[in-house]
Order: C-alpha cells, then sequence, then structure tokens
C-alpha cells in the first residue's frame, strides 16, 4: 500500500508527525510512505527511515503569487509526479485547506478528521473519509490516533517514538549544549545576558555552548553569544539536516518556543524549553527527557506576538524571570 502523507509546515509540526509515521511503519512494514512538506523542510523530513520519497511544495510562496508562470509551472509538476505515484491513500496530517488541497490534486483518496476534529472545517469537504479524534489531545496524540483510525490500527499512546536513530554522530562529543535562542514571535525571546550568563555557566562546567541562526537578525545574536563567551562555537547557517546531525552528538539542548527545540526532543537529547509568553500546553515539547522552566509573573502565559508592556526591541519583564540557575538547576539533573 503506497501512502502520501501531507504535512507542509511548521518545522514543529512536521516533528510531531514523525510518531504517527514510525507507528505506521511498525503496524504495517509493508506500507510505503511519500511526504509532501514545504521546501524548508525537506531535509527535515528525510531524517526518519520511513519515507521513501519527499515532494517539496512552496505553497507559502505559491500563495503570494498564484497566477504568476513559475507558481503555476511549480504547482503543473508537482500534480504530475504526485499522481504519477498513484497513492493508494492520502493522509492530510495537517487539516488545513492548503493541505488539503495539496491531497486533493493529488489524485487519490484522502483520509482525515472530520468536521468537528479539524483545525479547519472546510478542509472536512474534501476527505473521502473522515475521523474523529478528541480536540483535548496533543497534537502528537491526535496525529497518531488519525494514522491508526485511517489504517486500521491502535497505537500505544503510552509509548512515543519518533522514528530518528542518533549514531554515533561524526561532530560532538557528548559535551555539547545546543543554545537554541532563534524563535518566529518577538514575545517569545528570551534575552541576551541570559544566554550569555547560561553559556558562561556551561562553559565553566567544561561544557561547550553551540549557537546557530536562520536569519541574519538571529546571527547578529548568535554572534554576540559567542563572541562574549570564550569556548562558545557558532555554527553557520546550515542545511536541518546537517544541524540535526551535530544536535544529535550533543550532551543536551535549551531552546526557546522554536521547531529546533522539538527537534531536540525527536532526537532524544535532554531538552529544556523556556516559555515566556506561551506555554507547553497541547503543542509543546515531548520526549522522555524533557522539561520546561516558565515565566513567574502574572500575565504569563499572555500568548501574543509582541508584549504590549514593553516597547520594541525592550526586554519583556516575563524574561527576566526565567534566570540562568533555574535552567542549570534542570541541565544537572538531566546530565
Amino acid at each position: 500500500m503506497k501512502i502520501l502523507i501531507v504535512k507542509t509546515s511548521s518545522m514543529g509540526d512536521v516533528i510531531h508527525t514523525f510518531p504517527a509515521l514510525t507507528d505506521a511503519v511498525r503496524a504495517n512494514p509493508e506500507y510505503v510512505f511519500d511526504w509532501c512538506v514545504e521546501d524548508a523542510f525537506a531535509d527535515l523530513v528525510r531524517l526518519h527511515p520511513g519515507v521513501r520519497y519527499v515532494h517539496n511544495v512552496a505553497a507559502r510562496r505559491w500563495r503570494k503569487s498564484i497566477f504568476s508562470g513559475g507558481t503555476r509551472r511549480a504547482i503543473r509538476q508537482y500534480v504530475g509526479t504526485a499522481r504519477a505515484e498513484h497513492y493508494d491513500l492520502i493522509i492530510d496530517a495537517q487539516g488545513l485547506m492548503k493541505s488539503a488541497l495539496l491531497a486533493r490534486l493529488a489524485g487519490a483518496p484522502i483520509a482525515g478528521l472530520d468536521f468537528r476534529s479539524v483545525r479547519e472545517p472546510a478542509a472536512a469537504l474534501l476527505y473521502s473519509a473522515r475521523h474523529g479524534v478528541e480536540r483535548d489531545l496533543h497534537a502528537i496524540d491526535r496525529t497518531r490516533l488519525l494514522f491508526g483510525r485511517a489504517l486500521g490500527y491502535m497505537p500505544d499512546l503510552s509509548h512515543l517514538d519518533y522514528g530518528l536513530k542518533r549514531t554515533n554522530a561524526a561532530v560532538g562529543d557528548g559535551r555539547t549544549v545546543f543554545l537554541l535562542h532563534g524563535t518566529t514571535w518577538p514575545s517569545k525571546h528570551w534575552h541576551l545576558a541570559g544566554w550569555t550568563d547560561l553559556a558562561a555557566s556551561l562553559v565553566a562546567r567544561g561544557l561547550q555552548p553551540l549557537v546557530t541562526y536562520s536569519n541574519e537578525s538571529e546571527r547578529g545574536i548568535a554572534e554576540q553569544i559567542s563572541s562574549s563567551v570564550h569556548g562558545t562555537r557558532m555554527i553557520d547557517k546550515t542545511s536541518l539536516g546537517t544541524i540535526a546531525e551535530i544536535m544529535a552528538g550533543s550532551a543536551a539542548a535549551v531552546g526557546t518556543d522554536t521547531g529546533l527545540t522539538h527537534l531536540a526532543c525527536a532526537l532524544d537529547l535532554p531538552t529544556v524549553q523556556i516559555a515566556l509568553s506561551t506555554a507547553p500546553g497541547l503543542t509543546g515539547p515531548r520526549g522522555r527527557q524533557v522539561d520546561v522552566v516558565s515565566a513567574e509573573i502574572e500575565c504569563a502565559p499572555c500568548r501574543r506576538r509582541n508584549c504590549p508592556l514593553v516597547a520594541a526591541g525592550d526586554i519583556q519583564p516575563c524574561a527576566l524571570t526565567v534566570r540562568p540557575d533555574r535552567i542549570l538547576s534542570k541541565l544537572d539533573h538531566m546530565i
């Protein structure tokens, strides 16, 4: 049976789908899985050994230039490649109109969540089979149950396996700690002094902090951390596959509410998440070795993109309540 998974973004959402794929391969090793994903996350999807082929799409860019010749050619190429595979089933693991349309274009029966379970109810109109899944479950469990109901097995939710294998990585000797400072919302950012103090404390413990970046703003922060704390290593912008390889050889990770923190969990690293404007809730990091340090202030979590209490670029009060010693205490217990 040949199955196409449609889960295009974001990084955390893609990673949250890995355990469902692991379940399905375990339930029936004869299943063949391909994946439709945003091109930015194609390397990430290839990390899972259960994925045979990856369809790269650029739905985010396509929406901005839907009538351009380049966009139409790219869509036609996706349709032609996907339909040539003659899939037996497509699972829309995202539950949005954009993912349902991509699934429909692939030309095979679609399984997805029912009207009461899906994120955008209109998407369910395009499904051949609709499955109800409780909305008050973690996103990982919801996706695992969807796959199980679509393919006829019951996943064991008491056991979590992302399916990624940590090999003897070429980079890292188990004494490095990733500091994942980059994130999309300004209100999720921890402050620079916190990162530098944490990096200095790690160096004093005989550990090497690692920092990286994905854009120029994050690069500036990474450079300031690495230049302020001797012994910190900065990894230039690179592919997610390379970051995963380096991360797999690390001792631990500390991160904000960001996709790379979920990747650390998937690689079974001891991981501490810094939660400021958001709470872990039903989409937070999950794994065998995961802990959270939350802001200790009445207004947190505000769930706002920008803190209303300070001007843009200033340190929000919630960030100051997360002290490096709180993070170090959790890391010391983990590693």
